[in-house]
């Protein structure tokens, strides 16, 4: 199991730093369904590796000049006390329910997961227009706003793991006028630093398994870095669309919604096939226009 963990780790290594997203959108379940890890483990461990290797990936970004900081700042504000509040009702619900405590992170990270994928599909179809290079400065709407989303989307990380690329990505490009790939790189980096504050709430609660982080660490490091590469002028649209069906299938599937179970790994495969070309096109594409990100 260890080097599956190796390679799941750098599948999403590689997907978040090409497109910010998708981390505890499909570790979590892929921990759950794939690895057999029980509900609250698969969250803590996710979240906690999450924090790791999304460091890195951050500071590549940095260096590339894709990250907006004092945007980051401002969500992780209201997203740091809110996602030690999110831990706080995980570990509340598995005192609370005991030997059922499983049953019901199930039942609330498959509502998520449903949740995720809304999210994500319609950030697929959005039409978004590339932004000039002009500096961004931030109104005091922007600031409220900031807050607003650092607010729910803390509390939905504490308690689920899922959404630093969901919510945070699809609400920053709805919300703000910044160029693709400083959404991807501020989202990055603001999740970097939330996932730390979450992270140390689900290890002083025990719900973090060490040895499994370290050997998803091994891959998603790497994958990281290399994503990140090919951040600008990736054609993620349908990469997109597919993680929208992984989330959904996932979902259901803890659910407990009736379902063909040989549909999930087809799909989680069909998935992995799309990143890879998605990847080689990317890196083609870099080939050929080499945009200035550090005017970003």
């Amino acid at each position: 199991m260890d080097w599956k963990l190796s390679l799941a780790g750098l599948l999403i290594g590689l997907l978040v730093g090409a497109t910010g997203m998708g981390g505890g959108s499909l570790m979590t379940p892929l921990l759950v369904l794939l690895f057999g890890f029980k509900p609250s483990v698969a969250i803590g461990t996710d979240i906690l590796h999450g924090a790791v290797f999304k460091s890195v990936g951050a500071l590549r970004h940095r260096r590339l000049g894709t990250v907006h900081a004092r945007l980051s700042g401002w969500m992780l504000l209201a997203s740091a006390p809110t996602s030690l509040l999110g831990v706080a009702l995980a570990t509340w619900l598995k005192h609370r329910y005991g030997d059922n405590t499983e049953s019901v992170g199930a039942q609330v990270l498959g509502g998520a997961l449903l949740v995720g994928g809304l999210g994500l599909l319609a950030k697929s179809f959005i039409r978004y227009q590339e932004k000039s290079n002009a500096p961004f400065l931030l109104t005091k709407r922007d600031r409220i706003a900031a807050v607003i989303i650092g607010f729910f989307g803390g509390l939905i990380v504490g308690l689920t793991s899922v959404g630093t690329g969901v919510f945070f990505g699809l609400s920053m490009l709805i919300l703000f006028p910044l160029r693709s790939a400083k959404v991807v790189g501020t989202d990055i980096f603001h999740a970097a630093a939330l996932l730390w504050v979450a992270g140390a709430g689900h290890l002083a609660a025990g719900n973090v398994d060490l040895r499994a982080t370290a050997w998803l660490l091994v891959g998603s490091i790497p994958g990281v870095l290399l994503g990140s590469q090919v951040t600008i002028g990736l054609p993620d649209r349908y990469l997109r669309i597919a993680l929208a069906m992984v989330l959904f299938l996932s979902g259901m599937k803890l659910l407990d919604v009736p379902n063909d179970v040989i549909v999930i790994p087809l799909v989680l495969a069909g998935t992995t096939l799309l990143i890879v070309y998605a990847l080689l096109r990317g890196r083609v594409a870099r080939g050929v226009v080499q945009p200035d990100v550090h005017q970003l």
